[in-house]
């Protein structure tokens, strides 16, 4: 896909993996996963259990990517697994759902953290489109100059985060204590603790959410059967223990009661550990955690709607790579401006609740594909395999599908209306198809 000379290192994929994942939520989901635990082990449990069920996706996508290093990654899985029309709707709520969403409300918290710190004034729906619009125009230069900004910005996010967890480190080996807070009153008898947990776990597997974005672009990965994998495992890993760093700091400088109580946990440990000048410090890398994860998402989620594109299921210009750059432009560019016109409309945050169940829904299914290709592929096959397959890979299969279950439970309009988004992609895929046979026929 990329020209000859235009392809990711082992290093630049690694980034890619991370950004994917850490963006403003390690910074702000804490306290809501503190709201439903009671106490430091329960807590930290909560986020080293989603790292395990992300580790255990990392591993799948991986043999899944090895198998398969086609661009658009989980559209291209569901397609050679079961049919186009799978991949379709994938393709489908990803660009209406999933990342179009995701990508309008961060551009807008994004926008409030810049506006916080420079106090300019001007709205934030002219900084929203200013930063999206330029990060589309960086991606449409080539690969090298999008992945050279996206390995910047999350070098720079690893760097806040560990300012972060140095301060804390370094105020408890002072002797500090938490703040005093009312007690959280703990959970009466092993089911209630066990739905707490249940509850925990939606916002800490959708920080972990992500690292499936690289697998998108893997034709532009060099030697991807064996880079792929690498940086999979290895970007998960990494954020598992920034992840657990950070909340071992905001546990022990708030305590579990005064991180419930905080919607700005790591604004509350800067500001406990280094004053008003901390707080200022970690809007500065909350702004740049943002603006890496937009970079990272204009980087892959275009990769996506070519291959539909280049399977005939969506507008042939989408489809189309510029001579100069070897990128596909047009998808780029459509992908911005999506994400703008959700911005402006006020409905992202309306759209985001959408997310976790169509998200999870598809990460699921996707490993699914695994069982699919291991039987059409008797034999050994060269390439990484999925440790304790097939129990590790139906435990993330049960897992991702008990968080949809959750959220159908706990918003039963918010996930009936995804449905419905999903729903209405059926007839598209048939549109598209009678579409591309009128062309393949005319020529």
């Amino acid at each position: 896909m990329a020209g000859k000379t235009t392809k990711l290192g082992i290093f630049d994929a690694t980034m890619v993996v991370m950004g994917g994942i850490v963006g403003s939520g390690i910074f702000i989901n804490p306290y809501v996963v503190a709201r439903h635990l009671f106490s430091p082990g329960t807590i930290l449990t909560a986020w080293a259990v989603g790292g395990a069920i992300a580790l255990a996706g990392a591993f799948i996508y991986a043999e899944l990517g090895a198998r398969l290093p086609e661009a658009g990654g989980q559209y291209a899985y569901l397609r050679d697994a079961y049919h186009p029309s799978l991949a379709f709707l994938y393709g489908w709520v990803l660009l209406l759902v999933i990342q179009t969403g995701g990508m309008a409300a961060v551009a807008v918290t994004f926008s409030a953290y810049f506006l916080e710190l420079t106090k300019l004034s001007v709205s934030p729906s002219i900084v929203a489109i200013l930063v999206l619009a330029g990060l589309a125009l960086v991606n449409c230069l080539g690969l090298r100059a999008g992945s050279s900004v996206q390995s910047a910005l999350m070098v720079m996010k690893i760097v806040a985060i560990l300012v972060l967890v140095a301060g804390g480190a370094w105020f408890l080996s002072r002797g500090g204590v938490p703040p005093a807070a009312t007690p959280l009153a703990a959970p009466a008898g092993p089911l209630a603790l066990l739905e707490g947990m249940g509850a925990a776990m939606v916002p800490v597997l959708f920080a972990y959410g992500g690292w499936q974005t690289t697998n998108f672009i893997a034709e532009e990965i060099r030697e991807p059967r064996k880079n792929l994998p690498r940086a999979l495992v290895a970007g998960v890993l990494g954020v598992i223990a920034l992840y657990l760093a950070a909340n071992a700091v905001y546990v022990g400088v708030l305590g579990p009661a005064g991180l419930a109580a905080t919607a700005t946990p790591a604004s509350a440990v800067m500001a406990r550990t280094l004053g008003p000048r901390g707080s200022q410090w970690i809007a500065v890398g909350i702004a740049v955690s943002t603006l890496g994860f937009l970079s990272q998402s204009i980087l892959t989620a275009p990769r996506v709607y070519y291959a539909m594109a280049r399977d005939g299921l969506f507008f042939r210009s989408v489809g189309r790579l510029e001579p100069k750059t070897g990128v596909p432009t047009v998808a780029i560019l459509l992908q911005a401006a999506m994400a703008i016109v959700i911005a402006l409309s006020g409905r992202y945050d309306q759209i985001l609740s959408y997310v976790v169940s169509m998200d999870f829904l598809f990460f699921g299914l996707t490993a699914t594909c695994l069982f699919v290709f291991r039987r059409r592929d008797a034999g050994a096959l060269p390439g990484p395999r999925v440790p304790g397959h097939p129990v590790t890979t139906i435990l993330f299969i049960a897992a991702s599908w008990l968080v949809v279950a959750n959220t159908a439970v706990r918003y039963a309009r918010n996930t009936a209306i995804g449905m419905g988004i999903l729903a209405a992609g059926v007839p598209a895929y048939f549109v598209w198809r009678r579409l591309a046979s009128r062309a393949a026929a005319a020529r």
